[in-house]
């Protein structure tokens, strides 16, 4: 069964759409550089291209007013030329009878938009050497500074009233070399006698993530008081901080937060964070997901301040368990699972008005959808439906708005009607663009694999597909392992971006990949090797019965796990594939598991450490390097070295071997780049070297 996703649809809405017109062939507005000028190239290819990626405007932060006619949020755009960033805050009426509005033109970059009430906004900003909270009306006018830290802070959020607020700020409780040494002020030895020395992509710095409770007097931001005094751990959790990981009660007298108040080696092999509620008043802190041992996070008040919702992993160490739903009776204080009969996943939770009900985000066959759960009857019902993720969900007033997007089209706002589904898009931000620009047809395919199961693969077509001809085609292998490939539009695995260059883009929804059911995202941990690999060669096999697929052009590429899946594959494609792109793969599982910071993810995805009798059959079988006598088809490898999840020697060791063995490859390596490649000149060297590697060995 095929169906073809007309994904133009978003696009016909921001084109027809009542803003103001503007000119197709200019994005100069009062972002200035920013926003960058199509060129005269790109408006005659109407293709993306590594450049124009760069000049889209990236929506985020969104915030509703308290009264739900207005929505706040952030527009990060880059200048390519200079590898700089500048973030506005807009704000748009949630009725969409006005057009957007910069309210912060003109000064540096800002972020973290609040509502300090209907009518003022708190948001960070520099001032001086450290970042500020500024306060303005809700029509951009009057702003100013109202605090006066001698260090920069994190986020913020105000307190309902607008009478408190709490900040984040790095607090130093370990001892660096100059604190024992201070004669050696040069020294930049860095000595640790515990695991976690390290996390994702920086190294420890003796400090940690606090969360400060302050008072807000004449339109002041006082000192605020330190609710972790002296304790050794971050809130929010890192290595993300995600400010979603505390909230405020409804009348801002107590504080909900998550932390993992683990140290080393515990801290490492555990998921184990709880939620802990402060009473700002009393001072006092409970933790009331005490006993429940996996991940508890993203914690929000009801709106009668009687509940709380949270999110909650059952199994220990297992990072992509099943995303429960859980409300806690403040009262009671019993908890009740809310999705336990639902087979899926659940996410940004916002109550109704009543308190009766919760919203979420949950994904539905590769797609993010908006939910309804009854919180007394546990009842589920969906309530937006079609072929794109939604991303970031809010609800005030009976106005619920959230950020939507395509893997041909970035998120931006949308209001939906609660009870019917009904959608409205309110921004259009990369507008102009797409006045220029043709996107390639999205199709939706279900292949029966090895063991007779549907899988749904994505298969991208480039902008006016021919089907008499034969094209060149990908097999895109998906990272995670557990993560969707969804209808998320990414800015360097771009799908439109890839058909654009004149290839056909086969994604499929493996085994080990969420939205299908917990049992489908589950069978991947300790099966590497095993049934998703399958998944992978049922796919493209499906596709090369197509008379428009080149058999004899195919390539395989993928970052993370989709890197591993690449390097496996290399030894076992049975020559398939003419070209393999393998980013931050995987390559020896035991060199790998030994060397990156979070060992709960591969001691529970690998069957163990590399050590224990007898090995798991992913260290005696799965690990690509065991594979290598069957290389025989060009690869390229692709690596940061600040990449600590996966360390970019897994990389080098992969090009070596390749080199030893005379295979032709080719090493792309970033001495300031990550698990990702986030600067934007990294990443146009990035895209041009992946498609002269495609091409070079494809076209």
């Amino acid at each position: 069964m095929n169906k073809i996703i007309l994904l133009s649809g978003l696009l016909l809405i921001i084109m027809s759409n009542g803003c103001n017109d503007t000119s197709k062939k200019s994005l100069v507005s009062e972002e200035g550089n920013f926003l960058n000028q199509l060129t005269e190239e790109e408006i005659s290819n109407a293709r993306f291209t590594p450049e124009l990626l760069w000049k889209f405007g990236r929506v985020a932060e969104m915030q509703l007013s308290p009264d739900g006619s207005a929505i706040l949020y952030t527009v990060t755009r880059y200048d390519a030329a200079t590898n700089k960033r500048h973030s506005w805050i807009y704000s748009v009426p949630a009725d969409g009878i006005k057009p957007p509005a910069n309210l912060t033109e003109g000064i540096p970059s800002c972020s973290n938009p609040r509502w300090m009430d209907d009518r003022h906004i708190a948001f960070l900003c520099k001032d001086g050497d450290a970042t500020q909270i500024w306060k303005m009306n809700a029509d951009g006018s009057d702003k100013k500074v109202i605090s006066d830290f001698k260090e920069s802070m994190g986020g913020f959020d105000i307190a309902p009233g607008g009478k408190r607020l709490w900040y984040l700020q790095d607090v130093k409780l370990d001892s660096s070399v100059q604190d024992k040494y201070p004669d050696l002020p040069l020294a930049k030895g860095m000595v640790f006698e515990d695991m976690m020395y390290r996390h994702w992509d920086s190294w420890h710095d003796y400090t940690y993530s606090h969360i400060f409770i302050a008072e807000i007097n004449d339109g002041k931001v006082g000192q605020g008081v330190d609710i972790l005094s002296g304790e050794p751990y971050d809130s929010p959790l890192p290595p993300y901080f995600d400010d979603s990981d505390i909230a405020w009660s409804l009348d801002g007298s107590k504080l909900a937060y998550t932390c993992k108040k683990l140290r080393g080696k515990a801290f490492t092999e555990s998921t184990n964070s709880d939620i802990y509620l402060y009473d700002v008043d009393g001072k006092t802190t409970e933790n009331i997901t005490e006993g429940m041992m996996g991940y508890d996070r993203s914690p929000v008040f009801s709106t009668d301040g009687n509940k709380l919702a949270f999110m909650s992993m059952e199994t220990p160490g297992y990072e992509a368990d099943k995303e429960r739903l859980f409300v806690y009776d403040l009262q009671s204080r019993n908890k009740a699972c809310i999705t336990e009969k639902y087979d899926g996943n659940a996410s940004n939770f916002v109550w109704d008005a009543e308190s009766k009900k919760l919203y979420f985000i949950t994904g539905i066959q590769a797609t993010y959808q908006v939910m309804e759960a009854d919180a007394e009857t546990h009842e589920i019902r969906t309530v937006t439906k079609g072929v794109h993720d939604y991303t970031a969900l809010t609800l005030k007033n009976g106005i619920m708005v959230g950020t939507k997007g395509t893997m041909s089209v970035p998120s931006e706002i949308f209001r939906i009607d609660p009870k019917t589904g009904d959608e409205t898009q309110l921004t259009f931000t990369n507008r102009n663009i797409y006045d220029v620009i043709k996107t390639g047809k999205v199709e939706e395919r279900w292949i029966k694999t090895t063991d007779g199961k549907d899988m749904l693969v994505w298969v991208i077509f480039p902008p006016d597909f021919n089907p008499e001809r034969k094209y060149p085609t990908l097999l895109y292998c998906q990272g995670g392992p557990q993560s969707a490939v969804s209808q998320r539009f990414s800015y360097r695995w771009n799908m439109q971006l890839m058909a654009a260059n004149g290839y056909i883009v086969v994604a499929p929804n493996r085994r080990g990949l969420p939205t299908f059911g917990q049992e489908w995202n589950a069978q991947i941990s300790g099966d590497y090797g095993g049934q998703n690999i399958r998944d992978y060669l049922s796919a493209i096999d499906a596709l090369c019965k197509e008379p428009f697929v080149d058999r004899d052009r195919l390539g395989a590429v993928g970052a993370s796990y989709g890197g591993y899946s690449v390097l496996y594959l290399a030894g076992n494609h049975n020559k398939r594939f003419k070209a393999f792109i393998s980013h931050c793969g995987m390559f020896n599982l035991e060199s790998q598991s030994a060397s990156t910071e979070e060992m709960f993810f591969v001691h529970h995805d690998l069957g163990g450490y590399y050590w224990e009798k007898p090995k798991s059959k992913s260290f005696a079988e799965f690990s690509p390097h065991l594979h290598v006598d069957k290389w025989d088809t060009p690869i390229m490898l692709i690596t940061g070295m600040n990449d600590f999840r996966i360390p970019y020697t897994e990389s080098l060791q992969a090009f070596n071997t390749a080199q030893l063995r005379g295979i032709p490859s080719k090493l792309l390596i970033y001495p300031d780049e990550t698990h990702w490649v986030l600067k934007p000149q990294n990443s146009i060297l990035w895209q041009r070297e992946f498609f002269g590697w495609l091409d070079k060995w494809l076209k």
